[in-house]
């Protein structure tokens, strides 16, 4: 881990981020709205205990983790599982979870599976870590599992965030969330409240914009409540979706260097009532394309680019645990908003997308199904 630089109050970091340049007016906040007709038939496909997220494997397997600590491998048609062995010991409590798992982009030839998860220990941090999956549904481990990046520093909480994105170049980015401690998101001597962006092995990757500012040479953006979802559309550009507190919900283009505000401004107020000063007001800060209040509750985000669901190429869906929907978002170049809602009736936890350019859905609980949604029709 990098050497801990001396704290800057939370004023003289104020003062930097409102010194910069100004950033484009924030987009419309979106409230309620009627659910869209679907453009899709839902198939159940298994049932797990709390699961959290899911990847695909070349051949169509799947690995699903849930929140407990398990990894399984699944068949392309559900019917089959297995536990993968070989998994570190996650602390579940809470917000704690075996969070995301994606597979590395070469892992048809590697077999490498990247993964984040609630360390045990008190306080604690959420792990990036990397493992070769050997093995089928006969019999499946990780082999070489080796811890790649830790959350620093430790604090006790929710708040974990930990999803996980390769970008077209080669470098993965990570997203952790804050704790539920507000001002280490604008701390810049820790990662909590940060976007991460990492060479393929952990390290800080050469470049990162703020190291020079006496930032952690790791941060690509700061000012994050709880990021949890993490995906680039089909032009390159890195998006989050975003916790916010009651109310103020978001949708962010995450930017090199840029500072997204939080807790110093937030579409939505604290959960005692107490007002936030809203993104407007500062317009230093980079503001969300999206934004929701009432809150939706964002738990994970897919820019689909498959050939099943046309008319959703280059945008997003993202889940919603307390809004229990998917919601379509145009990622356009006149700015992102959100198109349709589609309602699940279940709190959902995660969205991906198949080999075949079918969407998955997990729901969020105990006995929760994972759903094929596949062309109405």
């Amino acid at each position: 881990m990098p050497r801990p630089r001396p704290a800057l109050s939370f004023a003289i970091l104020l003062a930097v981020a409102t010194a910069a340049p100004a950033i484009a007016a924030q987009a419309p906040i979106t409230g309620g709205r009627p659910f869209a007709d679907k453009p899709f038939k839902v198939e159940e496909v298994a049932r797990f205990d709390s699961p959290w997220a899911m990847t695909f494997l070349p051949g169509g397997h799947m690995l699903v983790t849930e929140k407990a600590g398990r990894l399984l491998l699944l068949s392309p048609d559900g019917a089959r599982r297995t536990a993968v062995e070989g998994v570190p010991a996650v602390d579940s409590s809470g917000q704690g979870a075996l969070g995301e798992v994606v597979a590395h982009p070469d892992f048809a030839t590697n077999g490498l599976v990247y993964f984040s998860y609630s360390a045990p220990g008190s306080p604690n941090g959420i792990v990036l870590a990397r493992g070769k999956l050997v093995g089928d549904l006969g019999g499946a481990r990780l082999e070489g599992v080796t811890t790649l990046y830790r959350a620093h520093p430790l604090k006790s909480g929710g708040h974990y965030a930990g999803r996980i994105a390769f970008s077209p170049d080669g470098h993965l980015f990570f997203s952790m969330g804050e704790r539920q401690k507000f001002t280490p998101a604008q701390e810049p001597d820790g990662v909590l409240g940060k976007v991460v962006r990492l060479t393929m092995d952990g390290q800080p990757a050469p470049g990162n914009p703020l190291a020079a500012k006496g930032f952690d040479p790791a941060v690509w953006s700061y000012g994050h409540r709880n990021p949890l979802g993490l995906a680039f559309d089909l032009e390159g550009r890195l998006w989050d979706a975003e916790m916010g507190p009651k109310g103020g919900d978001e949708v962010n283009l995450i930017l090199p260097g840029r500072n997204y505000g939080w807790p110093i401004v937030s579409n939505g107020d604290h959960y005692d009532g107490k007002p936030i000063p809203d993104h407007v007001t500062r317009p230093g800060f980079e503001a969300p394309k999206v934004s929701w209040n009432p809150s939706i509750s964002p738990s994970s985000l897919l820019v689909y680019s498959g050939k099943l669901f046309p008319q959703w190429r280059g945008k997003a869906l993202v889940g919603a645990l307390s809004g229990e929907m998917l919601i379509l978002v145009d990622l356009g170049e006149e700015g992102a908003k959100e198109e349709a809602r589609y309602a699940m009736g279940q709190r959902i936890r995660a969205v991906d997308q198949g080999p075949d350019g079918a969407v998955y859905v997990l729901e969020d609980k105990a006995g929760g199904r994972l759903l094929r949604l596949m062309p109405a029709g």
